[in-house]
């Protein structure tokens, strides 16, 4: 308060100082705006001054400290975050990479046991159709030694049944059978 006290004093020295004479009467200037009137501005410079440098002084040791070190922090941390998120796009990028590779490497592998497996079926058909064609070729093989066998057998029967078929054609034919000595030298001749 003292600190006021002598301000307002001083102040007050300066007004008295600069007013003009007759200034102190009772009657006051009229016709003028109190802020244009020259004989005020002394004291106006002088809280001008004293407002502007005190306000200076609480900017620069109060607020602006508080301000810039808001602003270095949100830059230091926009830059954080910039550096992790270029960072996480080398991951995902990495990571992208590696499943491509990887999803390469797996239809390399299925392509690979799925021929593995074409062939592998395609070598069992084979074999089965190779066995099939060998039993079916056993079987035939078989079949025709039962065609000659039975054609042999039936060509060796021929002769009788031939024999047996004239003799009854000729019984029917004259009413009496032929001797077998008869249809024998028929049949050779």
């Amino acid at each position: 308060m003292p600190i006021l006290t002598s301000l307002y004093n001083l102040t007050g020295i300066m007004l008295a100082a600069a007013a003009p004479a007759g200034h102190g009467d009772s009657k006051e200037v009229e016709g003028v705006f109190p802020p244009f009137d020259p004989s005020y501005f002394p004291s106006q410079i002088f809280w001008l001054l004293l407002s502007f440098f005190t306000l200076y002084f609480i900017l620069k040791s109060v607020f602006l400290p508080r301000v810039g070190g808001i602003i270095e922090q949100r830059s230091n941390r926009i830059a954080d975050d910039l550096d992790n998120a270029a960072r996480m796009q080398r991951e995902a990028e990495d990571a992208e990479r590696a499943y491509e590779r990887a999803l390469s490497d797996a239809k390399a592998k299925a392509n690979n046991v799925a021929e593995t497996t074409r062939q592998s079926i395609n070598d069992e058909v084979a074999t089965e159709l190779e066995a099939a064609d060998a039993k079916a070729a056993e079987q035939a093989l078989i079949a025709e030694e039962r065609i000659k066998k039975i054609r042999t057998e039936a060509l060796s029967n021929i002769d009788d049944i031939a024999s047996n078929t004239a003799s009854e054609i000729v019984a029917k034919l004259i009413g009496k059978a032929p001797t077998k000595a008869q249809l024998s030298k028929v049949m050779k001749g």
